[in-house]
């Protein structure tokens, strides 16, 4: 479920959040997610997660920070370290559909903390920005494989066209 088609002020949008030090957008583009967290009310929320060298870079995980605004504003479970991401990947921006995916295979496990809390449960994957599904997909069977009875991706923008991503 994507707020938003990526797009000219999409792009602008999650660009200036990523790269442009503008986390208060968090709080903007999660109010654009509410709607469709709703649908689940019993999903606990958990950020796609980026790798320690990125979160020290950047400052912050852009996901983590959209995934802990729609929790504060719909009162609901967020585990921010519920899944960890073992293996550094490289930046995924222009690589194709089939590389995206070797870059990230196996690169995401769950927290071993939670693993029996997250048994049977609903889970719903924020992200920033759905461009091939690689990333989701990679965290979706790390969540399955561990006993999530289901994952929901929620993310900001959605790529129709992968040939017009940058981000």
């Amino acid at each position: 479920m994507a707020a938003v088609t990526y797009g000219t002020a999409a792009k602008s949008i999650i660009l200036k959040f990523k790269y442009g030090t503008k986390p208060g957008l968090a709080r903007t583009i999660a109010k654009y997610l509410l709607r469709h967290a709703a649908r689940y009310p019993d999903a606990i929320l958990a950020p796609v997660p980026l790798h320690r060298w990125r979160i020290w870079s950047r400052g912050y995980n852009q996901s983590a920070m959209i995934a802990r605004e729609i929790a504060i504003l719909q009162k609901r479970q967020m585990i921010p370290d519920l899944l960890v991401r073992v293996k550094k990947t490289p930046a995924l921006r222009g690589l194709r559909r089939k590389e995206r995916e070797a870059a990230v295979k196996n690169a995401f496990i769950v927290n071993q903390k939670y693993r029996d809390d997250i048994s049977g449960k609903s889970i719903i994957l924020v992200d920033d920005v759905y461009t091939s599904g690689a990333t989701t997909n990679a965290c979706t069977r790390a969540l399955k494989n561990t006993g999530a009875a289901q994952v929901q991706i929620l993310c900001w923008a959605r790529v129709l066209d992968e040939n017009t991503i940058d981000h």
